[in-house]
């Protein structure tokens, strides 16, 4: 009778542990159909040295089973240029690994730079998560395109070329243009581009996009605080540059409502801008979920899509 009630039991439990989700360290708990693509923001690059741009986060997708490509754009230009450079990319991609699709994941300006590729070739792209992404333009372009448009563009495409060349990324194919970069990235630019790209951009102020257009899911993500982290020397520059958002809810250069885009995972993470790519050098807040387990958590949300 014992043995009778114990089976029963053990059986009950073993429903339950496959009706669950699995643990986020299971085995190919990251593991999904296509290949993961990531798409660096404005001033980015895939590496400087040990410093990956997504730090940590790359590898972490690897070791849970998924295929995953770091791709290098222009650090500074219009999401258009850059949109195109990663077409290509994505193209090359597609033929070695003969997938049929990828998962595109974009921070900050990478962004709408994937909304781009999704716009134009929606047949080669599953999904498009936006992190932090400038999907309603950025108050900071804004007050700097309006008060500083010369001197802004002048040292910022000085970093942009630094940027290009310490991370191995400088090419004629991958050219620097500040201020055709800054004009996407203002709340005017932004406005334009998704007149052209409209797909998974919410229609309300503040609201969520569809969650799947023309056959690609589209999802976001975003952090809502400046200063995390006492140790991060750059929280305080983002604190700074958080001024120009009059109080309304940022992660210290984009606006968490901007940052809308699909479905909207959460905009209030305590994380901010860099935080939300592990940076600096995983600097981040220790009464926060890990922005490392966030990027799993949506490769295995990818997976369960069947994509």
């Amino acid at each position: 009778m014992k043995n009778r009630i114990w089976k029963y039991l053990s059986s009950i439990a073993l429903l339950a542990m496959t009706a669950l989700p699995a643990p986020s360290w299971a085995a190919g708990y990251t593991q999904t159909k296509y290949p993961i693509v990531m798409v660096h923001g404005f001033l980015g690059f895939d590496s400087v040295g040990p410093l990956e741009y997504f730090y940590g986060i790359t590898s972490a997708l690897r070791s849970g089973g998924a295929n995953v490509y770091v791709t290098t754009v222009s650090a500074a230009n219009s999401t258009e240029v850059r949109g195109e450079q990663l077409l290509t990319q994505v193209k090359q991609i597609l033929a070695v690994t003969g997938a049929a699709k990828v998962n595109l994941i974009g921070h900050s300006h990478g962004g709408p730079t994937a909304r781009y590729v999704a716009s134009v070739r929606p047949d080669l792209v599953a999904s498009v998560t936006s992190v932090g992404g400038v999907n309603k333009g950025s108050k900071v372009a804004d007050v700097l395109m309006d008060n500083a448009p010369g001197a802004s563009t002048v040292v910022l495409g000085a970093v942009a070329n630094l940027m290009s060349l310490v991370s191995n990324n400088a090419g004629p194919d991958r050219p620097q243009d500040s201020k055709a970069a800054m004009l996407s990235l203002t709340t005017a630019g932004s406005l334009a581009f998704n007149s052209r790209h409209p797909e998974g951009v919410p229609l309300s102020a503040c609201g969520e996009g569809a969650y799947q257009e023309r056959g690609v899911y589209y999802f976001s993500w975003s952090g809502g605080k400046q200063i995390t982290n006492v140790l991060d020397p750059l929280d305080a520059p983002l604190a700074l540059t958080a001024q120009a958002f009059n109080g309304e809810k940022n992660d210290g250069l984009v606006g968490s409502c901007s940052s809308h885009l699909g479905r909207v995972i959460r905009d209030d993470y305590a994380m901010n801008h860099l935080d939300e790519i592990n940076q600096t050098a995983g600097l981040v807040s220790l009464f926060e979920t890990s922005p490392v387990t966030v990027f799993r958590q949506q490769a295995n949300r990818l997976q369960g899509l069947g994509l």
